[in-house]
């Protein structure tokens, strides 16, 4: 290995330990953000359980024509005039696995926002995860974090992650999550469009669905740049001076918009969604759509089962 690769690694090495050690640091602001942006969706949220074999008696729903009679509760149909059948709450547990990337380009932010792409990817994975557990939901970190409905949720995917010594990949690593679950991809996506195809078809091979959120800087969507400009590349230091800058706009706007569309087509042909959010539009803003999106898969078997009855009310 020659002079300047050697050089190339050690200036990307520095950078990443740097990252990891500012990560460390700004990582409480990031869970307080989180918790703030849960709580704004939680409190307009309906109740996310539904009726099952659980052992946890949920509300009482009238009787319906065809029914077996034993199910009928003598007891609460004796207090009017209609008969009514006791429902228990669902208890197996939907898993959700959220990939936030931390890979070098994630720790970016330009003079037109305040916070990097990878504040926003944690702030949005943390606040998501708080939502799932709050509805009797598990999630777990591919490679990461095994599934987990703890209450403390953030603080545990925040350690996990801080503590992580392995190398920050911008894409989850191979893992068969079930039929059952749900997978959301947070990531700019920069990485060569094979490799997102690759990976998008693995996790969604067993049957999962999933969403994929590209997570840009507003000047990576505009590229505002002029003049004599230098570009450096986080993943591997690599840089390349241009005199006019002004005059890739065009062309680099048109391979954004076909890296998108590459992406867009293969998530369209396994029934995910994708979804691209901008940093200087509102955490809360994405959460919300995300939360829409969540259970629109072939079977329904994501967090929106849920929507259809709230707790005490009569089918």
């Amino acid at each position: 290995m020659d002079d300047e690769h050697r050089g190339i690694e050690a200036e990307a090495t520095r950078r990443a330990t740097g990252a990891g050690r500012q990560l460390s640091v700004t990582m409480p602001r990031l869970i307080l953000e989180a918790r703030r942006v849960a709580a704004t969706v939680i409190h307009g949220l309906h109740g996310r359980r539904r009726a099952g074999t659980g052992e946890n008696f949920w509300q009482f729903r009238r009787f319906m024509s065809g029914e077996p009679s034993a199910r009928v509760d003598w007891r609460r149909s004796a207090r009017d005039d209609h008969l009514y059948v006791r429902e228990r709450e669902w208890e197996a547990a939907h898993t959700v696995w959220i990939w936030p990337d931390r890979s070098p380009s994630m720790v970016f932010a330009s003079a037109l926002v305040w916070e990097t792409k990878l504040d926003r990817a944690l702030v949005v994975g943390f606040a998501l995860a708080e939502v799932l557990v709050e509805g009797g939901e598990r999630v777990g970190i591919p490679g990461l974090m095994r599934p987990s409905a703890n209450r403390n949720i953030i603080e545990r995917m925040a350690e996990t992650i801080v503590h992580d010594p392995t190398e920050r990949a911008s894409l989850p690593p191979t893992f068969a999550p079930s039929p059952q679950s749900e997978i959301v991809l947070l990531s700019d996506l920069w990485s060569p469009i094979a490799e997102v195809r690759r990976t998008i078809a693995q996790m969604s091979a067993n049957g999962a669905h999933g969403h994929v959120v590209q997570i840009v800087d507003p000047a990576e969507e505009t590229f505002p740049f002029s003049g004599r400009v230098e570009f450096i590349d986080p993943e591997d230091g690599h840089s390349i001076t241009v005199g006019r800058a002004e005059a890739w706009r065009e062309d680099y706007q048109a391979r954004i918009e076909r890296h998108r569309a590459e992406i867009r087509a293969e998530t369209d042909r396994l029934g995910w969604s994708f979804i691209v959010h901008r940093t200087d539009r509102p955490a809360s803003e994405l959460l919300l759509k995300l939360h829409t999106q969540m259970g629109a898969g072939p079977y329904a078997s994501g967090i929106n089962r849920w929507h259809g009855a709230q707790p005490g009310s009569a089918a």
